[in-house]
């Protein structure tokens, strides 16, 4: 799914891609795609300093199914695919998000295009 081996979500700075969450939704599962939009290169920074510590806390989290981040043939711009076991283990995951320094260095971002799936 990605186009070097390092894999989606790496912040190596190489593009990647990941497989659609809202095709392999099943059952209570939630599902979530969307962007990250940087303003300028000191945003776009930041989420790479966190980026993989958010990423790896993310896949650990029980009922996560799916986390990958990675930044788009736009260097500003960062796509996200998220899956969860259901609705529960979703919520789990932004509330424990709520409190890292990822989200500190994240808050200002545009978010476009969020689609989430799952949840009433």
């Amino acid at each position: 799914m990605t186009d070097h081996a390092h894999g989606a979500g790496c912040g190596c700075g190489h593009h990647h891609t990941a497989a659609d969450p809202h095709a392999a939704r099943t059952g209570a599962q939630v599902s979530l795609t969307g962007q990250l939009v940087c303003a300028d290169v000191a945003q776009m920074l930041a989420v790479l300093d966190h980026a993989q510590s958010h990423i790896d806390a993310s896949r650990a989290e029980p009922g996560c199914l799916q986390f990958d981040l990675w930044q788009t043939d736009e260097p500003l711009v960062f796509a996200v695919a998220e899956r969860f076991a259901d609705p529960d283990a979703y919520r789990a995951h932004q509330t424990r998000t709520r409190a890292t320094d990822w989200y500190a260095a994240t808050a200002d971002l545009e978010r476009r295009g969020f689609d989430r799936r799952g949840l009433d």
